[in-house]
């Protein structure tokens, strides 16, 4: 397993966590024998907006006497009195649903308490006229909650909240559809969201990605917006490349869809290589380097995708990005100009000139 610090806190968190949302039929038993896979195997990140309330008393059974070791995604939102998931924004019933997920995992604390599925500028102000927001603040401040959270699929409402400059955590739904304005939660142009994911790496806000797969859309050509599949391994691998992003959430069903996605981290690169997504790219996007590093191996040597990226993020104001770039061996200064990346980039990039700017900007 490969880890990512949170850059506020430091905890390592794996680059594979899980996602409750489809375990509640598997039962009590398969549930528990999923989440103790998970933790042999080294995941130690876990979401818990569920479908339903079955996963929360079987993690607490399976995971109860290695918490010290797991993390927990709780939602200040989700509701699971009633046996099913249901949204509210009214304190009291998310105080009873807090107490009660917190018994059944047989903890007294929490490590990422998030805002719940804001979508909307409005219901995020509701949320903090109803008193919601103080009360998670104020477990924060009893040590009950570790950090604070968001959970979002619209970038403009991510973005008011990481003006508040609470949160250390952005739970959000990236994939290649939604990227490219392509599925129900494609909120934001392809260049608001990369601004977003950008933003978050700046500020040291980690992303966990939900909906890595688009509901298991982009996994068959037959319902693909693009009509072609993609695999898992590409989704996963087109998650995690993206700056910010620390950990993906896929939801599975049992054991058997675990050990299936847990190749991931044994996959080669060709089996990770998502740039058939050039052939979808919208205009709006084309010319972006998504630093997929399809164009390696440069025959100069430079790492073509991590120049990029401390560029960008550089300019979007993390101010460690600057230091990165220059501890890399190889610098866009060092570029010969033979074109071999722009002949293999899927996005029309052209990384020749952009080296050029690149030079310039960090005068290496």
């Amino acid at each position: 397993m490969e880890y990512r610090n949170l850059p506020h806190g430091g905890e390592p968190i794996s680059i594979l966590g899980l996602g409750s949302s489809a375990l509640g039929p598997s039962g009590d038993k398969e549930i528990q024998a999923t989440a103790a896979l998970a933790v042999e195997n080294g995941i130690n990140y876990f979401d818990l907006a569920s479908a339903d309330a079955v996963p929360f008393t079987a993690y607490g059974k399976a995971l109860g006497s290695v918490r010290d070791k797991v993390y927990y995604q709780i939602h200040f939102g989700a509701d699971y009195q009633t046996g099913q998931y249901g949204w509210t924004l009214d304190l009291e019933e998310i105080k009873r649903s807090i107490d009660w997920q917190l018994k059944a995992l047989r903890t007294d604390y929490i490590d990422f308490g998030f805002i719940h599925c804001m979508d909307e500028s409005s219901d995020l102000e509701q949320y903090r006229e109803n008193g919601v927001l103080d009360y998670l603040l104020s477990l924060q401040k009893q040590g009950v909650v570790r950090h604070i959270g968001l959970s979002s699929h619209t970038p403009e409402v991510a973005q008011q909240v990481l003006d508040w400059k609470l949160i250390d955590m952005l739970m959000f739904s990236i994939n290649p559809a939604y990227d490219y304005q392509q599925g129900e939660y494609a909120n934001g142009s392809a260049s608001q969201r990369m601004d977003l994911y950008r933003r978050c790496e700046a500020e040291g806000v980690g992303i966990s990605v939900m909906k890595a797969f688009s509901g298991g859309q982009l996994l068959d050509a037959k319902i693909s917006p693009f009509r072609q599949a993609l695999t898992e391994y590409q989704c996963l691998a087109y998650a995690l490349d993206k700056p910010g992003v620390l950990t993906v959430l896929p939801g599975v069903r049992n054991r058997k869809d675990l050990k299936r996605l847990l190749g991931f981290l044994d996959a080669t690169p060709g089996e990770k290589d998502y740039s058939v997504l050039g052939t979808f790219t919208p205009q709006e996007a084309e010319g972006i380097c998504v630093y997929c590093n399809h164009c390696q191996p440069c025959p100069a040597g430079l790492d073509v995708g991590l120049i990029n990226k401390y560029y960008d993020l550089s300019k979007a104001g993390d101010k460690l990005a600057a230091d990165h770039y220059r501890n890399l061996t190889m610098h866009a200064s060092d570029c010969i100009q033979c074109g071999h990346c722009e002949s293999r980039c899927p996005f029309q990039v052209k990384q020749m000139e952009r080296m050029e700017e690149i030079s310039g900007y960090f005068g290496r």
